[in-house]
């Protein structure tokens, strides 16, 4: 993860704005000139449209530091053009989910070769206690099976419904660690979530800003 990068806002937030000029009014608005774009206002699967996307952004002033949630299918052919857009948008960092077969097919394969490939980092986001992906088991298991270029991006509200801790996610995957989604959960007795205000419910925020200070100092010594 790239501690560098300036604060973000996840696109998916700014869904009921889909044209562009008003989604960069929105985003500013909040204080904020960079996002990790989602296909509500790209589409990543039209190599036509990237050029017109990357200039609408660049005039706009606004920094696109990653891509996602994309699915990925582990057929490069399919999956080519999401790696492409990150290439014409100077972009490092994707988020990505994928289904359980590309454990066992040879997809994974094929995922880790575009990301050499394209000098990218993909980061498994997990999402929530439904999701295959969202613990720290399956986590471990796909990092033994693919390099360093594939990690996580967590979401620190879905690793709660999961119970699962993210500050020691943090601590546990030190470099593996590409990204981040910082949002906070209460539960009721139903464990039904609700989103609230970063650090008023069920994650200890400054915790877990510690853990990422401190695995960019390790990176960094």
């Amino acid at each position: 993860m790239n501690m560098n990068q300036p604060i973000a806002i996840q696109s998916w937030c700014f869904r009921h704005f889909k044209a562009l000029p008003e989604f960069f009014t929105q985003l500013k608005a909040a204080g904020v000139t960079a996002t990790e774009l989602c296909g509500v206002h790209a589409n990543f699967n039209d190599p036509s449209t990237y050029p017109s996307t990357v200039k609408q952004f660049a005039d706009a002033g606004v920094k696109i530091v990653c891509i996602g949630v994309e699915w990925i299918s582990g057929d490069e052919t399919k999956d080519r053009p999401k790696f492409e857009f990150c290439k014409a948008a100077g972009i490092k960092n994707m988020s990505i989910s994928f289904s359980p077969d590309a454990l066992f097919e040879g997809k994974l394969k094929n995922i880790d070769k575009l990301a050499e490939q394209y000098d990218l980092k993909l980061g498994i986001h997990n999402h929530g206690g439904y999701d295959w992906l969202g613990n720290d088991t399956i986590l471990k298991y796909v990092f033994s099976k693919t390099s360093p270029r594939i990690g996580v991006h967590i979401d620190t509200a879905w690793a709660l419904d999961a119970k699962q801790n993210p500050v020691k996610w943090v601590e546990e995957f030190g470099s593996r660690v590409h990204g981040v989604h910082i949002k906070d959960f209460t539960f009721d007795r139903a464990r039904n979530s609700t989103d609230v205000i970063i650090g008023t419910g069920n994650l200890d925020l400054p915790k877990f800003m510690a853990a990422l200070k401190s695995v960019r100092c390790h990176r960094a010594a």
